[in-house]
Parts: structure tokens; C-alpha cells; sequence
């Protein structure tokens, strides 16, 4: 079972920056796209942003392109997102998956606990 752990998730300004974490619990990381999910309060999950195995960037979401930035770090089995330019429709609480392949579906139907990000206007 892949365990997936976010982390640095908090409160910021809008306008400000956040950069979340995720560490994964699995020995072939390297091989596995990665994505970003969030979901608002009375809200579907929805996509954010995802990165393929060699971490060449694949999808943003419109909502948080040009301000959102996916990377990942296979050695560390680590996928990060930089947030800049918050705005207060970006508080949610953030996940992150393992992706089918190069489409916005996430693989595993469990989730990890999530990290919280609250944007102050």
C-alpha cells in the first residue's frame, strides 16, 4: 500500500506563497506521474496540476496557471508545488496522487490526509 504524505499546507495573504510537499512511501516513484488535486469546502476534488516520471511539466489546470508550479524530485520520492499569487478561491484542502498515465485521473482511490491551504483576502 503507497502512502502518500503532504505537508506545508497554512494561512497565507492573497498574493503571497505557499509550497507544498508530498513524500512518497514507494521504491519506483521514478516511474509514476504525479499530480496535484484540491478540494473546497462543498466542493468536487478537482484537478490542479500533474508531471510525468522524467519531470517534464504536463498539465495546469487554467485556474492556477502562470501562478502554480509542479516539480519533483525522484531521488527524494518527492513532489512539490509552488503556489505564488494566492488568491482566496485557492483555499482548499490540497492532495496529492499518483496519475493514469498523461490524463488528469488519479490513480489510487485512497487519498492521503491532505494538507490545508486558507487564503486571506
Amino acid at each position: 500500500q503507497v502512502q502518500l504524505v503532504e505537508s506545508g499546507g497554512g494561512l497565507a495573504q492573497a498574493g503571497g506563497s505557499l509550497r507544498l510537499s508530498c513524500a512518497a512511501s514507494v521504491r519506483t516513484f521514478s516511474h509514476y506521474y504525479m499530480g496535484w488535486f484540491r478540494q473546497a469546502p462543498g466542493k468536487e476534488r478537482e484537478f490542479v496540476a500533474s508531471i510525468n516520471w522524467s519531470g517534464q511539466i504536463l498539465d495546469y489546470a487554467t485556474s492556477v496557471k502562470g501562478r502554480f508550479t509542479i516539480s519533483k524530485d525522484n531521488t527524494k520520492s518527492t513532489v512539490f508545488l509552488q503556489m505564488n499569487s494566492l488568491r482566496p478561491e485557492d483555499t482548499a484542502l490540497y492532495y496529492c496522487n499518483r496519475v493514469v498515465d498523461s490524463t488528469r485521473v488519479p490513480y489510487y482511490t485512497s487519498w492521503g490526509q491532505g494538507t490545508q491551504v486558507t487564503v486571506s483576502s
